[in-house]
């Protein structure tokens, strides 16, 4: 009896010990009531020509590529409204008839029909600086939330090319003086979680005014449609 008894006891105590070792070992949840939702952002959009000159129509799929990073800086105590900023890249690529050649040192400019030519193409490579007022409702359990984002971004065409084939002949011009290397639009994009909608209006022409086809400005300006993917 002495020895059940003294069994008994020593599981009671083991028991308890392993209670208290467990309740010790469980981690501490940290609640970050001050999060930011810094995020890697990703778009893929349609590029299109508005303002263009008569007769000037885009073919194919023009695509643009951007890429880059955002700090989050809320301003309200919910942490729901914010401004952001960052530094991001573009690839903008345009299928369209404004052919521009090197003719004698000087850069012509003109309007042709798609029978005339095989090939025709403009690209952008651009440095950009979004700059965004944010509203979400997000919070610090979740990040699942709708969002609605818009802002201006500013952008530098660190290198453009143009490509005209016409069957015989491939004529490409580089970093064409004729661009306007400062650029600037507006922009929204808005969504759910990591898909969202995505649209940009450039508000500063394409190429200088001073550059005109068959007797006018060429004023045209992009717009971008498509989707941006945020990353955190």
């Amino acid at each position: 009896m002495r020895l059940f008894f003294s069994c008994l006891f020593l599981v009671s105590f083991l028991n308890v010990f392993s209670q208290e070792a467990k309740t010790e070992l469980l981690p501490q949840v940290k609640v970050d009531s001050l999060y930011r939702e810094d995020q890697f952002y990703f778009a893929v959009t349609y590029n299109l020509l508005v303002q263009a000159p008569a007769g000037l129509k885009q073919d194919k799929f023009s695509a643009g590529i951007s890429l880059g990073f955002l700090r989050d800086m809320p301003i309200n105590k919910d942490r729901t409204v914010a401004i952001a900023t960052g530094l991001g890249l573009s690839y903008k690529n345009y299928y369209q008839n404004l052919t521009i050649q090197n003719v004698e040192g000087n850069l012509v400019y003109d309007v042709n029909s798609y029978d005339a030519f095989n090939s025709n193409k403009f690209r952008q490579y651009l440095v950009d600086l979004p700059i965004e007022f944010r509203w979400r409702n997000s919070t610090y359990e979740s990040y699942k939330f709708w969002r609605i984002y818009g802002g201006i971004k500013f952008s530098y065409v660190f290198s453009d090319k143009s490509i005209f084939r016409d069957g015989e002949n491939t004529y490409v011009v580089r970093n064409n003086p004729d661009v306007n290397k400062f650029q600037y639009g507006v922009y929204l994009s808005t969504g759910y979680n990591t898909w969202n909608v995505y649209a940009y209006y450039g508000l500063k022409p394409l190429f200088k005014s001073a550059q005109t086809v068959n007797g006018e400005n060429i004023d045209m300006r992009t717009m971008n449609i498509g989707l941006i993917f945020y990353i955190l």
